[in-house]
């Protein structure tokens, strides 16, 4: 269950001492904190397997060990050292900057200024900034202000008070009748109408949706991606969000996740279906009456 109140994380792919020391002085003065891979073994032992054709859709082995451990820690910055010799950034990072459950996480790496072939790669591979060594040290404090990704968790609570739109309740009438492909429509109808960050609570419990639509129809490698998508959505939300039970919806969704991991590709179409359970939540009339 994610902590509201926790310091943002910066992930670090970085060996070499000299750097650590200074990232680590650095993100402690703004109040980050900071988690080093410095080597791929770190992760899965042995080597790790490349990525498929389309990492977004087809997600196994090493790459899902991956995504999972970084949708899990849900970092606001991911550093990479591109002379680190013991991370295989050159197939980790297209895959992260294309799988969408951490494709929004920025992404800066540092190297040599006379390696120009490998800081030209890192850049085609979807890195946010690429800079020599010196400049990165030296604009250390300014890159973590500038490309950091932290949730406004005020915003979010602010806009979690607000009430369900009556699209969204339609949607999740739809979810708790077990018709996943309508909720996702209505839900993400009531994701459009919403400008406010309050919307993101839609999008989670669509994707939650679609994750068991996929699961019905025996799709293993699509609900894996949808499980592992949602996570950036449902986790900065508060326990409770415009009378939504996200804690119980959290715990759910998790729940048949590894029972999916447990039966694998192969068994999909046996998983207990009755593990999806409804979406709880409450609506306030003008008059004060509470129903769900």
């Amino acid at each position: 269950m994610p902590n509201h109140t926790q310091t943002p994380l910066i992930v670090g792919f970085v060996a070499d001492l000299m750097f650590t020391v200074k990232i680590e002085s650095v993100a402690e003065r703004l109040n980050y904190a900071v988690r080093w891979i410095g080597r791929a073994d770190q992760l899965v032992p042995g080597e790790l397997e490349p990525p498929d054709q389309n990492p977004a859709e087809h997600l196994s082995g090493a790459g899902m060990v991956l995504v999972d451990q970084l949708t899990r820690w849900h970092p606001a910055l991911i550093l990479i050292d591109l002379s680190n010799q013991a991370i295989p950034w050159r197939d980790w990072l297209p895959m992260l900057k294309t799988v969408p459950a951490t494709r929004r996480i920025p992404v800066i790496c540092f190297g040599s200024h006379v390696d120009v072939d490998t800081m030209k790669t890192a850049r085609s591979c979807g890195a946010e900034a690429v800079l020599a060594r010196s400049r990165f040290v030296s604009d250390l404090p300014d890159l973590i202000l500038r490309y950091a990704r932290v949730p406004d968790y005020k915003a979010i609570e602010e806009a979690c008070k607000l009430p369900l739109s009556p699209l969204a309740l339609k949607g999740l009438e739809e979810f708790n009748q077990g018709e996943y492909f309508e909720a996702h429509e209505s839900l993400e109808d009531a994701w459009n109408e919403d400008q406010s960050v309050g919307r993101d609570l839609y999008r989670a419990i669509l994707q939650v949706a679609v994750a068991y639509l996929q699961i019905e129809r025996g799709n293993y490698n699509g609900a894996v991606k949808m499980f592992f998508r949602m996570r950036q959505w449902i986790d900065p939300l508060p326990a409770t969000c415009r009378g939504v039970d996200i804690a119980r919806l959290r715990a759910d969704a998790e729940q048949v996740r590894l029972a999916l991991m447990a039966y694998g590709p192969d068994k999909i179409l046996e998983l207990d279906q009755s593990l999806f359970k409804p979406v709880i939540y409450e609506v306030k009339d003008d008059i004060g009456h509470t129903g769900a």
